[in-house]
């Protein structure tokens, strides 16, 4: 890919978040529901996934279903979740030539349990791989994370096993599920919508955000290379002056 050859291999984030949007407004552009959509948004996982393989990126986190899609008609939450077990059943043998690690964040116990049982072969089969972490954010939102996180912490306060004055930020990020991922240094959003959407609130406090105006089923390898030259061009201060950043 010859996009990648401008991009600077020595500043590659290690962790890419996606939100992917746009699927039902490409349909609708094409005369189709919006499960048509969601098919060809597969092909841009694909895609994006073999293009974060070749710069390097080691964690890529797709956020593929909120716990607030659930509200969404139910013949497309339907064919969503179907969606879901034809396309790991479809590209887990795909994920093992590559070298993909699969793994989910989220209460993946609320999905249908043909997907629990799908994703739970595929994690399995892919967990020995270590050229990238590919993770799907499924019935996942930041908030239930953060309310579960405390949940936990005021357990183990309750009990003694922690002391009040022992509530820092490293014991709440370990207590969510991204627990064993690092923060992403970028977070990309497609279709021109500038929120986050209850996506890693607790993980994005210094990541950089990259909003482009590309409809998710059309995003591919040259628009990851895009963001990722845009990410290089910006200087990261985590809430200091420049001069400070001069070895």
């Amino acid at each position: 890919m010859t996009e990648s050859i401008q991009i600077d291999k020595t500043n590659i984030p290690k962790h890419i978040a996606v939100i992917m949007d746009g699927n039902g407004r490409w349909a609708k552009l094409h005369g189709q529901n919006r499960l048509y959509g969601h098919g060809f948004g597969v092909d841009s996982v694909r895609d994006t996934l073999k293009a974060a393989v070749e710069l390097g990126v080691e964690y890529l986190t797709l956020y593929a279903f909120s716990t607030e899609n659930w509200n969404r008609p139910k013949e497309e939450v339907d064919g969503l979740m179907k969606l879901l077990v034809q396309s790991i059943s479809n590209e887990v043998d795909e994920l093992l030539k590559m070298g993909v690690k699969l793994s989910t964040i989220g209460d993946i116990n609320g999905l249908p349990q043909e997907c629990i049982d799908g994703l739970s072969s595929a994690c399995d089969r892919t967990k020995g791989n270590s050229k990238i972490n590919l993770v799907l954010a499924l019935n996942y939102s930041a908030r239930w994370d953060i309310r579960n996180a405390i949940t936990k912490i005021t357990e183990k306060i309750v009990i003694g096993s922690i002391k009040n004055q022992s509530v820092t930020d490293d014991l709440i990020s370990a207590h969510l599920s991204t627990h064993s991922i690092p923060d992403p240094e970028l977070l990309i959003r497609t279709s021109g919508e500038n929120r986050i959407s209850n996506f890693l609130l607790w993980e994005i406090a210094y990541t950089e955000l990259y909003f482009t105006e590309v409809l998710w089923p059309d995003f591919r390898a040259k628009d990851l290379f895009e963001a990722v030259k845009n990410y290089q061009s910006r200087e990261r201060r985590f809430g200091m002056v420049s001069e400070q950043l001069i070895p």
